[in-house]
């Protein structure tokens, strides 16, 4: 499963790029923010990339932090959001202009996005308002929300893993924070998601 492409950009469309990694160009779809903060032709780029694999094709989304990466697989767990909504979402919004509009119940701003209708908008913002906590770097400032783990690669993979494994995002983010402060500096993952798991066991 490809995680992250570094490369040059070779072409740009209205849907994506290709990135020339050592000659052999990948085929990504990206926001329109993303698209833009790519630069020309040749310049060096590295994106974090989402892979979907269907029956038919494999398709590559590609994200320049792990923050907006993030954001993407937050919103495809709401009904009706797919792949191409969330990019349009993406597009319109940054992660921190969507981070206030579910913090504040904002569904015009969230309605904003090509595909997003007034139901839809509000069926996101009703159903992100408890799980945007778990994404690293996020803090939300209502009450009865959960703190945001610490960013970084360490606590956004043990994030990963226990997503992976079922667990609802406010309840992997107080495990993996008390995990990361328990092991101390220098842990690896591996460390910090059992220590999380033991925790989610008490």
């Amino acid at each position: 499963m490809i995680a992250k492409l570094k490369g040059l950009l070779d072409t740009v469309n209205a849907d994506g790029a290709v990135i020339d990694v050592n000659g052999v160009g990948y085929l990504v779809s990206a926001s329109t923010k993303t698209l833009a903060s790519l630069g020309g032709a040749g310049a060096a780029v590295m994106l974090h990339i989402e892979t979907h694999v269907r029956e038919d094709a494999i398709q590559l989304f590609g994200f320049t932090s792990e923050r907006e990466r993030d954001w993407f697989r937050l919103l495809q767990t709401v009904q009706g959001v797919g792949a191409k909504v969330a990019l349009a979402i993406l597009s319109v919004l940054s992660t921190d202009e969507l981070h206030a509009a579910i913090a504040n119940r904002d569904k015009t701003m969230v309605g904003r996005a090509s595909g997003v209708g007034p139901k839809l908008a509000e069926r996101i913002v009703n159903e992100l308002k408890d799980k945007a906590g778990g994404i690293a770097g996020v803090t939300i400032p209502v009450g009865g929300f959960a703190p945001a783990a610490p960013a970084g690669g360490l606590a956004s993979d043990a994030l990963s893993a226990l997503a992976n494994l079922g667990y609802k995002p406010a309840e992997a983010n107080r495990v993996v924070t008390a995990a990361i402060e328990e092991a101390g500096e220098g842990a690896d993952v591996g460390t910090v998601v059992r220590l999380a798991l033991k925790k989610a066991a008490r």
